[in-house]
């Protein structure tokens, strides 16, 4: 199984890139926190061998053309090992955050591919771009402006998706699918895995071309302090009420929301309990941990992305992905 595992910002990225590269690791990827989402990976791309992926860059306050420069140049400079991975974050955090509009978000992300695969299609073959949607217009790129995209052609475009109509859209117009980290095994097999299927025979594709890789909350150790409050504050958006839902646990959402709006983060992890931690997160020891990924994707992917809390150990890493190894 190829790993994937986080850098989380870009103060020594390239030095942790290459101890990840070292442990194993097939690639890095990045998400939209406190740091700008593309720079950790300009740094990472010195060191050769690695996978990158913004996991995810946040589509919506950017604009198509920007978006397309940026993939273009890490696709270059990574010698064709780079993934756009795309995400809608939910409608707080586009209007109240970066100020941008959010409704419809499956029409518009849907567009967005396309406005970014006609970008694309002009910078490789010198043809007029002419892409007129409801959401994006770009009908104007001169040769000043085009980049040369190389040998290796555009980068592949993943969405990031948890409801069942965003993960039907990409399946049917992206070419691969990031499964959000706040999940399970049930919402995988139960949820996301008929609307991925539903997606792709919309589109008359079958399951070889279209990657579908889960993202998984790791755990390492006996101290899941972190862990619980990080499961709790994703459990307070009400988005994420359907993967507790299957559970049985839906009515923990308004609760842990209620306690959000209070600005009481610290108490809210002491609601998660152990059942709910260890169904949504891989704790424990590196065996443990890899287990549980296991099992969670078992006939899925071949292919995971760890997401923690904060850094793990490089050596406890090292011992994750060998006992994901072949």
């Amino acid at each position: 199984m190829l790993v994937m595992t986080a850098l989380f910002g870009p103060i020594d990225a390239a030095d942790r890139a290459q101890a990840l590269r070292e442990a194993g690791a097939a690639g890095v990827f990045t998400f939209e926190g406190p740091h700008d989402v593309f720079a950790p990976l300009t740094l990472a791309s010195t060191v050769g061998g690695l996978d990158l992926m913004t996991n995810v860059a946040i589509a919506f306050p950017r604009n198509p053309v920007h978006l397309a420069h940026q993939a273009v140049d890490h696709q270059v400079l990574s010698g064709g090992r780079f993934t756009l991975g795309l995400g809608t974050q939910i409608r707080t955090q586009i209007e109240k955050r970066f100020g941008a509009d959010f409704d419809r978000p499956v029409a518009r992300m849907t567009e967005f591919i396309a406005a970014l695969r006609a970008i694309f299609h002009a910078w490789s073959t010198g043809e007029r771009l002419d892409f007129r949607g409801e959401f994006y217009r770009h009908t104007l790129m001169t040769p000043t402006f085009s980049p040369d995209v190389g040998s290796f052609g555009p980068p592949p475009i993943y969405v990031g998706a948890l409801g069942p109509r965003l993960t039907r859209a990409t399946a049917e117009h992206a070419d691969g699918l990031l499964v959000m980290p706040f999940g399970s095994k049930r919402f995988l097999q139960d949820v996301t895995m008929p609307a991925v299927r539903e997606g792709l025979a919309a589109a008359g594709r079958d399951t070889a071309g279209f990657a579908v890789v889960p993202e998984i909350i790791v755990s390492a150790g006996d101290d899941h302090t972190a862990t619980r409050r990080l499961l709790a504050f994703y459990g307070s958006t009400p988005a994420y009420r359907p993967v507790l839902d299957a559970h049985g646990w839906g009515d923990l959402q308004p609760e842990l929301n209620a306690l959000s709006k209070q600005g009481r983060w610290h108490e809210m992890g002491s609601l998660i309990d152990d059942d709910m931690l260890r169904t949504i997160a891989a704790c424990g020891s590196p065996a443990d941990i890899a287990a549980h990924i296991r099992d969670r994707v078992d006939g899925v992917s071949d292919r995971i992305c760890l997401y923690q809390p904060g850094p793990i150990a490089i050596d406890t890493l090292a011992e994750i992905v060998d006992a994901l190894g072949p």
